[in-house]
């Protein structure tokens, strides 16, 4: 019983080690400077091992981003009577803040928002996931509060912004030296805020 779960621990180990070391080369070196080799490199792994847990480059700046999308749209689904869709999502903008307090500044500046602000394609990319984000909020709402699908859509770009401004607002500032802990203290409250505002209007 306890072989499946020490394999699996020392994958996931393994795979945030390869992730935690893409994020500092392309902090350092910039996302379109670093090959997939560089990584396997600075890793100590094989670049097949980066593959197997990484399909594609994106998929190391990506990272877990399509679990991310549809963790949103299944938060709303699966919310209690009485809670509304921004209520549900708190949480998860919560704990977005908290993952950027706890960054290294280092590893920080090879993270998603740092990197979108350097790279016009991975912008587009981070864009289009907000979009499938969105597309799984609204899909939850039409189901859970009978709204037309345009609506649902309008509804869930709103839920989805304060996502996208933490992203947008940090990365200039990660770029500017600023600690990821003293941004996330000063920008989280504002973001949840823009949540909280939702929570009585959506």
């Amino acid at each position: 019983m306890t072989e499946p779960g020490l394999r699996a621990r020392k994958k996931a180990r393994t795979r945030a080690h390869i992730a935690a070391t893409a994020a500092r080369l392309f902090g350092a070196k910039g996302y379109e400077h670093v090959a997939v080799r560089d990584v396997a490199r600075a890793a100590e792994v094989s670049e097949q091992t980066v593959y197997n847990y990484f399909p594609t480059k994106q998929h190391l700046a990506l990272d877990r981003r399509e679990e991310f999308e549809e963790r949103s749209g299944r938060l709303v689904a699966d919310r209690a009577p009485g809670i509304s869709p921004a209520a549900a999502l708190r949480q998860e903008l919560a704990a977005e803040i908290a993952l950027l307090r706890a960054q290294d500044p280092e590893q920080a500046r090879g993270e998603l928002p740092a990197l979108t602000q350097t790279s016009p394609y991975l912008r587009r990319l981070t864009l289009e996931s907000r979009d499938r984000q969105a597309d799984g909020i609204a899909v939850a709402l039409a189901a859970t509060d009978n709204l037309a699908p345009a609506v649902a859509k309008a509804h869930a770009m709103a839920l989805v912004w304060p996502f996208q401004m933490l992203v947008d607002e940090v990365g200039p500032r990660l770029l500017a030296g600023e600690h990821p802990a003293s941004i996330a203290d000063e920008l989280g409250p504002a973001m949840l805020a823009v949540l909280d505002d939702l929570d009585g209007r959506l």
